[in-house]
């Protein structure tokens, strides 16, 4: 059994690094190649911007503004007041004193009835005027006031859902640095399979459909019963290979700020992976096969390494691997706002698919049953 073991062990560390390499090439190139455009196009369609929000007085008087500010045409911001215990109403009237083009709905809090962001935001579709849909959060900035123009001039011919960047804003620390780095790894791994005609989420931070495909598929219906999903879910049910487009170029970015502690990160990250079990099956495969074999390409470097098993062979597929995600990805990087965030890959590239696989296993078998 002993003498087998050595091939054995090289073998599963040449067909994972094949995997591996496979996503590089095939996808995230198609990323790393492709340019926004970089002269703003005009573009003329009424657009109404949703924000679903509860409890955020302070993040409403601090973004909306540069949201009802935004330079273009034809435009609403609907905001929802879903079940707020503090002063976002007197917020709200302040902000609709000034700004004629501000528009609020309310929910409340029924006893009887549990209301989530996904019955939030379907009222606040269903109070939009127009056909084109922008979605935020309340503790979102747009990055320029050509936010709305970007993300719009994307609705053309059959696109019907247009997917969006939103970055952390960077501060100081490890559990920052990190938190930037896996969202932009995140961000690699949807965009690209966007542009490969393969889309299976999008981020609600910075989102965009047609009432019309909303009201079609039935909205939220199908995962209306799971509390997160509503951007991740809608968009692996309703796009395909036509209807999809991205956004990347920064004027487009909406900014958020990071969590700041593992156990606050901990809570929002099982939220999100909660939902991937209930992506298409062909979603759920390619993202198993990326995230395992990442994990499994690292433990088994190491083992080869302690058995002495070929170690030159190993450090040699590792140092390939390595050098060819900082070719590629440093184009990436730069254009998603993280170029300093490249030199920590070696390092964080390991963290980053252990905290994949272990919060993976924890969305299996943890049901999330509040989305604030």
């Amino acid at each position: 059994m002993e003498a087998y073991l050595p091939g054995t062990l090289l073998a599963l560390l040449f067909i994972c690094f094949i995997v591996q390499l496979y996503y590089l090439v095939y996808y995230h190139r198609r990323l790393a190649a492709y340019e926004p455009l970089a002269e703003l196009k005009k573009s003329n369609i009424p657009i109404s911007v949703i924000i679903s929000a509860r409890n955020e007085e302070q993040n409403l008087a601090a973004n909306l503004p540069a949201i009802l500010e935004q330079d273009y045409p034809d435009f609403e911001v609907v905001v929802v007041n879903d079940c707020s215990l503090d002063e976002s109403e007197e917020v709200l009237k302040e902000l609709c004193a000034k700004y004629a083009h501000l528009k609020v709905a309310v929910v409340t809090e029924n006893d009887r009835f549990k209301t989530g962001k996904k019955f939030a935001l379907t009222m606040g579709i269903k109070a939009a005027k127009n056909e084109h849909l922008l979605f935020t959060d309340a503790d979102c900035k747009p990055a320029s006031s050509n936010w709305i123009s970007r993300m719009a001039v994307n609705f053309e011919g059959p696109t019907e859902i247009v997917l969006g960047y939103s970055p952390y804003s960077g501060t100081s620390g490890f559990l920052n640095a990190f938190i930037r780095f896996e969202t932009i790894r995140t961000a690699i791994n949807y965009l690209s399979a966007a542009l490969a005609g393969n889309a299976y989420m999008g981020i609600g931070r910075n989102l965009a459909y047609t009432k019309t495909l909303f009201f079609k598929n039935k909205g939220f219906a199908s995962h209306m019963h799971v509390m997160s999903g509503d951007d991740d879910l809608f968009v692996n049910e309703n796009a395909t290979r036509e209807n999809i487009a991205i956004e990347i170029h920064p004027e487009a970015f909406t900014y958020s700020p990071a969590k700041e502690s593992m156990s606050a990160l901990y809570r929002q990250k099982r939220r999100h992976m909660g939902v991937g079990k209930m992506y298409q099956n062909k979603h759920r495969r390619m993202l198993s096969f990326d995230a395992l074999s990442g994990l499994f390409f690292y433990i088994l470097v190491v083992i080869s390494l302690i058995l002495t098993h070929d170690p030159l062979l190993a450090l040699g597929l590792l140092l390939f691997r390595i050098i060819a995600q900082l070719i590629l990805y440093y184009k990436i990087f730069r254009k998603l706002d993280g170029k300093n965030l490249i030199w920590y890959l070696p390092f964080f590239d390991l963290v980053y698919y252990v905290y994949l696989n272990i919060f993976g296993l924890i969305g299996t078998f943890i049901k999330t049953t509040q989305w604030k």
